[in-house]
């Protein structure tokens, strides 16, 4: 016998590896521990497509720390509280079900046809227009509605972060709308299309926090966070077949070493006792079996080494 096995697999080998294998009664998998997978959560950008995309984020908040440094005259920090991908259906739903009834303004690379827009809270749009207009110490209650007044203003600050995102990337230019709306996203949605979420929380010195957050379509994104990886199918045929190979030739298999087998009736079954000899239907120079779930693979004689029992294959039995 040779010391050195063959862990080359033919084509038939292959087959009937499987074929025996994918006989086998199913598993209980009823005990394995899995992560759920959520469908309603869309994956468009890989691991390092978001990494890209958390990087533009931070950017864009340092834009708009310069531009409401200026605008608030007012010291600002603005950091990014999460990015996160959605399905456009969700989004809505979002929107038709909330109490809050956000503000929104759409923008786009030309006004008629938006791909995101800039959201603000009833409370976070209180806190940005007092901010503002410097009157920190205002009784008005957050839930009543804006003033015309404050609605233009709160405009101004929707624009500021559309210029923030357009600033963060070289040769973007997005075009607000003329007018800041409440409680409709102002978009034309289809219930697949994909969108990201930019969460921002803008906070002055010595007051509260404010959230605003941009919606934007996720293939408009395709420039900041570039091309996936390559896919399984722009890969060479021979790369995928090696890859298969490598895998099956690490699978564990169970082989049994088969020596000979008799038929017994019910009766000499129960009758047994130790030190009874049973006749089995082979000779003694006959080959022993090597089986795989059951079938017959290869045919061999059998040996010891080092204490143990071994086989030594002698033959390949034709499937």
């Amino acid at each position: 016998m040779s010391n050195t096995p063959d862990n080359s697999l033919s084509k038939e080998k292959i087959q009937r590896l499987l074929a025996a294998i994918g006989s086998r009664p199913a598993e209980d998998t009823t005990k394995i521990e899995a992560a759920d997978y959520d469908w309603h959560q869309p994956r468009r950008f890989n691991r390092e497509q978001l990494t890209r995309l958390d990087d533009f984020a931070k950017k864009v908040s340092k834009m708009v720390v310069q531009k409401f440094s200026t605008l608030c005259r007012g010291d600002f920090n603005v950091k990014v509280d999460s990015v996160t991908q959605h399905f456009a259906d969700k989004l809505l739903d979002q929107a038709l079900n909330s109490e809050q009834n956000d503000y929104y303004l759409a923008f786009g690379t030309t006004p008629d046809q938006p791909c995101g827009v800039i959201g603000i809270p009833p409370q976070a749009a209180f806190v940005l227009v007092t901010q503002l207009l410097g009157d920190t110490d205002s009784e008005k209650d957050s839930k009543t509605d804006l003033s015309q007044l404050e609605e233009s203003l709160l405009f101004d600050i929707a624009c500021v972060i559309v210029e923030a995102l357009s600033d963060a990337h070289t040769g973007w230019t997005f075009q607000p709308a003329k007018n800041i709306v409440r409680g409709l996203l102002s978009l034309d949605l289809q219930g697949t299309e994909e969108f990201c979420r930019i969460a921002l929380n803008i906070l002055k010195t010595d007051s509260d926090g404010a959230e605003a957050y941009i919606l934007i379509l996720s293939n408009s994104l395709e420039r900041i966070v570039g091309k996936a990886g390559q896919q399984a199918g722009q890969f060479a045929a021979e790369k995928i077949s090696k890859a298969i190979l490598g895998h099956l030739q690490k699978m564990a298999v169970c082989v049994t070493a088969r020596l000979s087998s008799t038929v017994l009736n019910f009766e000499e079954l129960m009758s047994l006792q130790t030190g009874d000899i049973l006749l089995l239907n082979k000779r003694v120079d006959e080959p022993v079996e090597l089986m795989v779930n059951d079938k017959t693979f290869f045919l061999g004689r059998p040996a010891k080494s080092a204490g143990n029992y071994t086989v030594v294959v002698t033959e390949t039995v034709s499937q």
